[in-house]
């Protein structure tokens, strides 16, 4: 085995002890060189006849785990353990085919490839991190002590197990990326198809100005269509669930707690000479700033109790904000470059006068002078404007940012008045200004997260849990269950492979529960990202085409339209048949339009719409040249190019980028085409399910 053998053979000291003890062991953990001992009989999957046992993907899991946790903070929650889980089991699935395509083909690394990865002049990063002293020199002695060891033998064959490992991958990506090459033309085509640019000009007959009367769309035509289009109708198998959640929000009890955690630190807040130390030890989600911010730049809550007594020293709060308790000390003050309010307002829309509602929203201003309705309960039952669902908050804002009518009488309003009616371009406000103020605050936030305790969240999904076993052990139904607790039923349909269900979310083991699921089969509880989930399947419908009848009503508009664009490609070519270019606008009683700046990322035009073809065809065609009829996605339409802009010669080193940039775009691509064809052909058996 050459010199790789007498190294192993011969004895030496043992330096090789502490390396190992603080340094390899770890990395080579971290990257899955260890396999574990007396593994279980259990499969989690099988790939072409190879096994990839239990223990090996609960190894993948954990190192996949531990890389998450190393870059964040807290506890992993249901979804993201979905998210481990899967990344883990591809990345198995990866190597396995990997390894098996290395074995066809012959991969091999040599004895001498090891040793230059080793005690060459190259080495191995992962070498050269482990036995480089502190001036980056590679401690050589160290390194062949290891070797020479019989004690480390285990050890370094496991060492050049890994090294081997990766330089057969390094040799496999060699080899795929080997087969792209980018061309002089292709760099020259990439630069021009970014910088090229053109005008033309055009004349366009929009489908949708058909009239809807001046067509008739027939059974006949709907079935037609439906036959010759039938694989866009095509179905996986889709599931009605049926499910219950309950969301992770924090109960008012887990609320309560965590004000009161914070009311307990009001004095200690008060008497701080530090305030960024102090919101560092008490684990601020808020860091400690110098900056002076307007009310508007602060969350409206705060914003509120800020400014209801602006004065240093105070202690605002706790109050809630953005997700988060907040306790607040106000620091300093000092004057804006203009005044900014708070205010509410009702709004009744009209783009002219309008005696009648002027005197409506006057009426509603009396009922709440009078103390018969609140400001915030009229704005929700009248207003007609989309702030109307907060009660008619339009929040804190400055000078400039209203009509100028609506500023004018918010700025000249006292705290507390109703002013109004108001008239503006959008009709007749009535307007409430609750604070104003000139001046910016400098503040120190002590905010806690408003999460739910690990408690709530383990009483929610107890409560789910309980629906899924008394419905099964005790005979009720599902639905009874859901009702005893007081638990709102909901129902969604979902192909069997669907990552995003609406109403419940992104989750992997949903997805998995549909793709075996059967009628009648109720899941696990699933945690997503904001919610726990109990789903019982009430319908599957198999894969297979949609009935006609289901999918009448989303074929009746395309069946329309395909009639429209017919009769507008037509009156097209009869037209051009009859005059040039610039006579089209007078004959078919339109417009000629221009557009200046056409790039091949145009992807709009003005009487077109969206339509890629647009550009493709200006830059199809040559300077002064005029298309034929083109049959766009929403117009018919002939263009004229009246101008072309080359872009400037490319630089050498222009050249140079654009050429790295097409070959890393390339080599992933034909690296992801690769795997991917390789799972087509593939024979994968997914086995975790019967240990999950």
């Amino acid at each position: 085995m050459g010199a790789m053998n007498t190294l192993r053979e011969n004895t030496g000291v043992i330096l090789w002890i502490l390396v190992l003890s603080f340094g390899i062991i770890w990395t080579l953990q971290d990257s899955n060189v260890f396999d574990a001992m007396n593994q279980p009989s259990q499969n989690a999957a099988m790939v072409n006849g190879t096994t990839i046992s239990n223990q090996e993907y609960n190894n993948a899991v954990e190192q996949q785990r531990r890389r998450i946790q190393q870059q964040m903070s807290g506890q992993m929650n249901g979804q993201m353990e979905d998210m481990v889980r899967q990344r883990a089991y591809d990345q198995l699935i990866n190597n396995a085919l990997l390894e098996q395509e290395m074995k066809r083909l012959g991969i091999t690394v040599t004895d001498a490839e090891i040793e230059d990865m080793v005690f060459g002049e190259t080495p191995h990063p992962l070498i050269r991190q482990q036995f480089a002293d502190s001036t980056g020199r590679i401690n050589y002695q160290l390194l062949q002590n290891m070797a020479q060891n019989p004690q480390a033998n285990p050890q370094f064959l496991q060492l050049e197990d890994y090294l081997r490992k990766q330089r057969r991958q390094q040799k496999m990506g060699s080899l795929i990326q080997s087969t792209v090459h980018v061309s002089q033309e292709d760099v020259e085509e990439y630069y021009w198809r970014q910088n090229a640019t053109a005008s033309a000009q055009y004349v366009a007959l929009r489908y949708a100005s058909v009239p809807d009367d001046s067509i008739s769309v027939t059974e006949s035509d709907l079935r037609s269509y439906y036959q010759e289009n039938r694989e866009d109708f095509k179905r996986e198998k889709t599931l009605t669930l049926d499910y219950v959640a309950l969301s992770k929000t924090p109960t008012a009890e887990d609320t309560a707690a965590i004000m009161k955690d914070l009311e307990d630190l009001r004095q200690d807040f008060g008497e701080a000479q530090n305030d960024s130390l102090f919101l560092a030890q008490n684990a601020s989600e808020r860091s400690f700033s110098r900056s002076y911010q307007t009310p508007d730049q602060l969350d409206e809550p705060i914003s509120d109790a800020i400014y209801e007594t602006l004065e240093p020293g105070r202690i605002v709060g706790p109050v809630s904000g953005g997700g988060l308790a907040h306790l607040v000390k106000i620091r300093d003050t000092q004057p804006t470059d203009g005044e900014y309010v708070h205010a509410y307002h009702i709004l009744l829309q009209s783009d002219e006068e309008d005696p009648a509602l002027r005197q409506r929203l006057a009426s509603i201003r009396d009922s709440i002078a009078s103390g018969a309705a609140s400001f915030g309960e009229m704005a929700r039952r009248y207003s007609e404007d989309q702030s109307s669902s907060e009660g008619g908050d339009l929040g804190w804002f400055g000078r400039g940012r209203m009509t100028e009518a609506f500023e004018q009488a918010a700025f000249n309003a006292t705290p507390g008045e109703l002013v109004g009616p108001v008239r503006s371009e959008f009709g007749y406000h009535l307007i409430r200004v609750t604070h104003r103020t000139d001046r910016a605050v400098q503040i120190a936030d002590l905010a806690f997260s408003l999460s739910p305790t690990q408690s709530s969240l383990s009483d929610k999904q107890t409560t789910l849990e309980d629906v899924a076993f008394y419905a099964e052990e005790e005979g009720n139904s599902f639905e009874q269950e859901a009702q005893r607790r007081e638990l709102t039923l909901q129902q969604v349909q979902a192909q069997a492979t669907q990552s995003t269900v609406p109403g419940i979310g992104q989750s992997p083991a949903l997805t998995s529960f549909m793709e075996s699921a059967q009628t009648g089969d109720v899941s696990d509880v699933i945690e997503t990202q904001d919610k726990f989930v109990l789903a019982k399947v009430s319908e599957v419908q198999p894969e297979g085409y949609r009935p006609f009848e289901e999918v009448e009503a989303q074929i009746r508009p395309r069946v329309a339209l395909q009639k429209k664009r017919q009769i507008q490609t037509r009156r097209m070519r009869q037209a051009l048949q009859r005059a040039d270019f610039t006579q089209l606008p007078g004959a078919l009683n339109t417009q000629m339009r221009s557009q200046a700046d056409i790039t091949f990322g145009t992807a709009t035009a003005p009487g077109i719409g969206r339509d890629p073809a647009f550009s493709g065809t200006v830059f199809g065609l040559e300077e002064g040249a005029t298309s034929g009829v083109v049959e766009g996605e929403n117009a018919a339409y002939v263009v004229r190019v009246t101008a072309k802009q080359e872009p400037a010669d490319l630089t050498a080193t222009e050249r140079q980028q654009i050429r790295q940039k097409l070959l890393k775009q390339r080599q992933q691509q034909v690296s992801k085409q690769w795997l991917a064809a390789l799972k087509e052909d593939a024979s994968i058996e997914d086995m975790r399910q019967q240990f999950q």
